[in-house]
């Protein structure tokens, strides 16, 4: 019996969100040092130019999903990767602060019209059953990231010298190009357009069309209109804007304040990204046993602690607690977003739904790192902005224990 197609197109997706993310965002975490030494910026600047990377993404969330609902996911996901690794290419190339804006911003663009629509692109294939499963899988793509830059930046930097942190980003954007043809030949926006069912669809019968002669119109209101969809997006602007502290961060707080070398904290990098391999399949499948909310409100909590330890505890034993407890739970919330927006909407609607609150997690990534940034450059230290992420972390817990558990709980079909 052959495997079923949509095990493809996770693989697929999964290396997508590798190059959207993995390479396009947190690649930057391991360069920032580097980088920062080579343009001559401040912790406010480099925080800045995260975010400049990040209103890039919620520029093109949005609308990548709703082009993706409109059009298919297909063209726009790739699209969206080749431009994320033009905009690494031309990273490599910036003299100053407002070129590498540019480019940073450009990268995000790009991000966001792939990322988005590849997981909700989930929810077009498989079974609510398995949905959260499959997004689960799906968002390893980002530590797969971090498992690769965290010894390869360090390789790189040590063979280029000072334009070490140039050649990275020739890399990962070279690399990310060649995805981009590779999720076009491969990736597909639906299973009727194969003659298949969702996987985890026990339906029996022929499936629908691939082509309906007169497709139903999409219903824009169901996403915008509905108070759960503005909850979830509410929800998650506590994540982007803790997490993406704790991620920006992370190694130049090790080297800043820890006293490690590059190369001790790419190897602290890249085992959080081990063990956060499966943290995504996990938790999702967590969601789609107690529910989406139960899910989210453990992660939030998890979260939490993670940045309050590195905050608090400034020592090798309290970072490596710290990556620990973050890669166990690190980009669970993602997936069980992506999840949740099949199971409210269904497959055809998932992707503007995704789309429109990850605006709301955007907001909170590009507010983030310039916040920790003046933090960091007023206190002389990385603990205020560290432990700023412990406690809009505790929020999220606390605002996704107030989502209705009839909204967030799997459902038999859709």
């Amino acid at each position: 019996m052959r495997p079923h197609y949509a095990w493809v197109v996770l693989a697929i997706g999964t290396l997508v969100v590798f190059g959207s993310l993995g390479l396009g965002r947190f690649g930057y975490t391991v360069i920032l040092p580097s980088m920062q030494q080579g343009l001559g910026l401040d912790n406010t600047g480099a925080g800045a130019l995260s975010t400049a990377n990040l209103i890039g993404y919620i520029t093109l969330s949005a609308i990548g999903g709703a082009l993706a609902a409109r059009y298919g996911p297909r063209t726009v996901i790739a699209a969206g990767l080749a431009l994320v690794g033009v905009g690494m290419i031309f990273t490599g190339t910036v003299t100053g602060f407002a070129s590498a804006a540019i480019w940073r911003a450009l990268t995000g663009l790009g991000s966001g019209a792939s990322n988005v629509p590849v997981m909700a692109l989930m929810a077009a294939w498989f079974a609510s059953r398995r949905r959260g499963l499959a997004s689960g899988v799906a968002v390893a793509g980002s530590s797969v990231g971090l498992i690769v830059v965290g010894p390869l930046v360090p390789r790189i930097l040590s063979a280029y010298g000072e334009n070490g942190w140039r050649v990275s980003w020739f890399v990962f954007g070279g690399a990310t190009l060649a995805l981009a043809v590779f999720a076009y030949s491969l990736l597909r926006n639906r299973p009727a357009e194969m003659g298949l069912r969702p996987a985890g669809d026990d339906a029996v019968g022929d499936p629908p069309a691939a082509r309906p002669s007169s497709p139903a119109p999409l219903d824009w209101g169901r996403v915008y209109r509905s108070w759960t969809v503005w909850h979830l997006g509410l929800v998650y602007v506590a994540f982007g804007f803790s997490y993406i502290i704790y991620m920006t961060f992370f190694t130049k707080g090790l080297i800043a304040q820890g006293g490690y070398s590059k190369e001790a904290a790419g190897s602290l990098f890249m085992a959080m990204g081990w063990i956060s391999l499966l943290c995504g399949l996990i938790w999702g499948t967590v969601s789609d046993v107690i529910g989406r909310k139960g899910a989210l409100v453990i992660v939030y909590l998890i979260h939490a602690v993670a940045f309050g330890l590195f905050a608090f505890w400034p020592a090798p034993p309290g970072f490596t607690l710290s990556a620990i407890l973050f890669g166990l739970a690190a980009w669970s919330i993602p997936a069980i977003m992506a999840a949740t927006c099949g199971d409210i909407l269904g497959p055809r609607l998932a992707p503007a739904a995704l789309g429109f609150i990850t605006l709301f997690f955007g907001l909170g990534q590009a507010v983030g790192p310039s916040v920790a940034g003046a933090m960091a450059d007023a206190a002389g230290t990385f603990t205020p902005a560290f432990a700023l992420a412990a406690f809009v972390a505790l929020l999220g817990a606390g605002s996704a224990w107030m989502l209705r558990p009839a909204a967030t709980a799997p459902v038999a079909a859709v």
